[in-house]
């Protein structure tokens, strides 16, 4: 029998497949009304500001063309998806009070652990909602704010509404406009004036439920002069239906301050990841990228940087691994748009097994950005002839009193380095595996350590096949 267009292939994904029963305390229709978005709302208890977003935000997505360009979208249908699942958990700030099945995966994921030995906060998402999120005391004596993105619209309305949907509008693309009509769980930080922050906090997201959607929005103020190291999680069970990542991230870096963001994405091969991520940076604020993708069926994600006060700067340095039935359509945005500004990009593709990576961007320096520099280089490694390598990039440069650089390589693994690495007695597959990570390295350099040997696992499944 034929297979229908929502189904793709089934791969063995170790630990990352970690599949619980579809067992949960409500779950949505499928598709996309304004009964549903409606009754999102009502389940949530919302106030009627929030609706009246969501409703706005339907009427967009329903006016909205889907996009022309990049990977071809036609397996998704918004009749086959769920966007709401709510897990048999309301949010806890003790591990021991989550249900057993749902810590347990977790637990498997090393959560918990991380959280012991060097996070300052953690928040971990099952499907559409939040269950359990903490803080270390210390950092509420200093006024940070760290807590589920519901509580932050509950308990800081003002403030939530000061900023929310200001970095990312609501008709920024189509599936933004789906994301707010939709979006359910997430992130709300505030970091108070000064206040530096040594050890990080992270979200971890975990999307369960088959033939749904899960749309985050994580909302972070660092205000003038402090600091903040946030890490990002993602991962799901395999299955041969289509599943939609379609979160949302929006950055508010304040004059003097500092936001390094680093996420490591390891959606199944059965994921559309069809994520927005947006900073607004402020005079003399510096915001960091650090981006890990594997996993998704297709993945169109570009981190952006708006430069909008003098001598601020933002650093992208990203990693994405193709394979075998995979379309990674990644990249960077940045727009200078203010004197002496400054952005330096660096992106990697590794693509095997038929695998397409796209690295695509956009530079534009406006007018009155005299005297930025901006340098970008982007390599591609193919592992294979079957493979593809692409890169795209728009350079929109509107002042002449400017330094920009861009340079890209794309190529195969060389067969010199694997024969020498084999001649000092290193198997081929050994061999292979060396030349990757030392190509992957200034990435995982960025991360904390821990991320680090978690990517470099990533790429050693990928490399044994056992993913993909």
């Amino acid at each position: 029998m034929a297979k229908k267009k929502t189904e793709v292939e089934e791969f063995d994904r170790n630990i990352y497949d970690i599949r619980n029963a579809d067992d949960y305390a409500y779950k949505i229709e499928k598709g996309l009304t304004k009964e549903i978005v409606e009754e999102i709302s009502r389940q949530k208890g919302e106030p009627g500001w929030v609706l009246d977003l969501r409703l706005k935000a339907l009427d967009t997505y329903n006016q909205l063309s889907m996009p022309t360009w990049g990977p071809d979208l036609s397996c998704l249908n918004m009749d086959e998806i769920a966007t709401y699942v709510r897990p048999k958990s309301d949010i806890k700030s003790d591990w021991d009070e989550v249900p057993t099945e749902i810590k347990g995966t977790f637990e498997k994921l090393g959560i918990p652990k991380a959280e012991r030995e060097y996070l300052a906060g953690v928040g971990a998402q099952y499907d559409s909602e939040v269950i359990y999120h903490s803080i270390k005391k210390e950092l509420l004596d200093k006024g940070v704010i760290y807590t589920d993105f519901d509580s932050g619209i509950r308990d800081y309305p003002e403030l939530v509404k000061e900023y929310f949907s200001r970095a990312v509008p609501v008709n920024d693309h189509k599936f933004i406009a789906l994301h707010y009509a939709v979006f359910s769980g997430g992130s709300f930080v505030y970091v108070p004036k000064g206040v530096q922050l040594e050890m990080p906090l992270q979200s971890y997201f975990r999307l369960n439920s088959p033939e749904s959607g899960q749309f985050e929005h994580t909302l972070i103020i660092v205000d003038e002069g402090a600091s903040l190291h946030f890490i990002e999680g993602c991962s799901a069970p395999k299955y041969n239906k289509v599943n939609l990542h379609a979160g949302c991230v929006e950055l508010f870096v304040k004059e003097g301050a500092h936001l390094r963001y680093s996420t490591i994405e390891n959606w199944s091969k059965n994921m559309l990841n069809l994520n927005t991520k947006k900073a607004m940076v402020d005079k003399d604020g510096e915001m960091v990228w650090v981006s890990g993708s594997f996993g998704s069926h297709i993945s169109m994600l570009y981190p952006m940087s708006i430069l909008r006060g003098e001598n601020a700067r933002t650093e992208y340095t990203g990693i994405s691994f193709a394979g075998t039935g995979q379309n990674l359509d990644t990249g960077f945005k940045v727009v200078h748009a203010a004197k002496n500004t400054s952005s330096v990009i660096s992106s990697r593709s590794i693509s095997k097994n038929g695998g397409i990576a796209t690295y695509r961007s956009l530079v534009r320096i406006q007018p009155a950005a005299k005297g930025s520099k901006c340098s970008v280089n982007c390599d591609g490694l193919m592992l294979d002839d079957m493979s593809r390598s692409d890169t795209l990039p728009t350079n929109d440069i509107e002042t002449d009193e400017v330094e920009f650089s861009h340079e890209a390589k794309i190529g195969k693994i060389s067969e010199k380095a694997i024969f020498y690495l084999m001649s000092r007695g290193l198997s081929e597959e050994d061999a292979k595996a060396m030349i990757v990570r030392g190509f992957a390295s200034p990435v995982s350099k960025e991360l904390p350590l821990e991320y680090a040997v978690e990517m470099n696992q990533l790429i050693n499944l990928e490399l044994e096949g056992a993913i993909g």
